[in-house]
């Protein structure tokens, strides 16, 4: 038994074209200018989209001295609005009622809000220390006024007619 024999040609006529191997280039050829025209038109949509986020973030790039100028502004329009929001009408009408009720006696020296906590800081002179705590009492009564206390109280040495200098606290009551 033998083997048939092994006949190897390389220089043989060439290589013989078939329909399938043409439709198989074809395809192939299609599919890469496809791909090729999709790389293209995500690229321009890529180059677009960095040019909006490009002009975005130009826009939004801030001046610091243009922010904190309204930084300022914010808080300069929220210490007014506080401001506004005390109720001096009434505070300052109970303190004149509460100082004629008492005949002149008492002498309102200042008064200083405290915004954020809603109270008043009243320091004041009266004749005599009796005189200084009935003014106290009167305003306990008051409509505009709640909780007020004597802090302290000092006899003036120094002056002749010796009078009593305090200093009290109120919480004032938002009305209408």
């Amino acid at each position: 038994m033998s083997a048939p024999p092994v006949v190897l040609d390389f220089a043989s006529g060439g290589a013989r074209m078939t329909l399938a191997g043409v439709a198989l280039l074809v395809f192939g050829l299609g599919s890469a200018g496809a791909a090729w025209l999709e790389y293209r038109a995500v690229e321009a949509r890529r180059a677009g989209l960095e040019l909006k986020l490009e002009n975005v973030v130009r826009r939004s790039q801030h001046d610091p001295l243009i922010d904190q100028r309204g930084i300022r502004l914010v808080e300069d329009a929220g210490r007014v609005v506080r401001e506004l929001g005390t109720p001096w009408t009434s505070l300052l009408a109970e303190l004149e009622l509460a100082s004629r009720e008492t005949e002149g006696q008492i002498a309102v020296l200042s008064i200083e809000p405290d915004h954020e906590k809603h109270r008043v800081h009243i320091t004041g002179e009266s004749r005599d220390l009796p005189l200084a705590l009935a003014y106290v009492q009167r305003l306990q009564s008051s409509r505009a006024l709640r909780y007020p206390m004597l802090d302290s109280h000092e006899v003036r040495s120094d002056d002749a007619q010796r009078p009593v200098r305090f200093a009290m606290t109120a919480e004032w009551s938002e009305q209408p």
